[in-house]
């Protein structure tokens, strides 16, 4: 199969098989931000928004997908030009082996679209689904609370 998708604001025309998924599609064409975990939606680490909804990638099929607006950590931010939330996430120390860190980002990046000024409790909410091995939390809620601060500020 083949078809067109809009990654990050670009134009992609892509093969794929019919029982591929959206994360393999992305991880296959270069979009190696997108990370793959347990491949079951449990772990967060594949988040992209999907028509500015948040979804597990490896849970959707890439036909599901085709002709539609699919942003990744990459379409909010770059090395070279983060977004608040990824500056925040460093600035505080939440990022270690980053591997969860694309995904707690799009999580973060879809609360503070919805909720500018969560509370603790729907920051953990938004979190819940995203597995993170080396922080505890702490810091990665301390650094959505800083970016929603300067996101607000701006």
């Amino acid at each position: 199969m083949e078809g067109t998708f809009r990654i990050n604001g670009r134009h992609e025309l892509l093969e794929f098989s019919e029982r591929a998924t959206l994360l393999q599609v992305l991880r296959d064409n270069g979009h190696q931000e997108v990370k793959e975990g347990c491949a079951e939606g449990q772990c967060g680490s594949c988040l992209v928004l999907l028509d500015g909804r948040l979804v597990n990638s490896c849970q959707v099929f890439a036909a599901a997908a085709v002709n539609r607006e699919i942003t990744t950590v990459q379409g909010l931010g770059t090395i070279h030009a983060p977004h608040a939330i990824q500056e925040a996430l460093v600035e505080v120390g939440a990022v270690q082996c980053g591997f969860c860190t694309p995904g707690m980002v799009m999580a973060a990046y879809y609360l503070l679209r919805h909720h500018p000024d969560p509370s603790e409790k729907e920051i953990r909410r938004a979190l819940d689904g995203n597995l993170c091995r080396c922080t505890g939390y702490t810091k990665i809620i301390e650094g959505i609370r800083l970016a929603a601060r300067r996101m607000r500020q701006a």
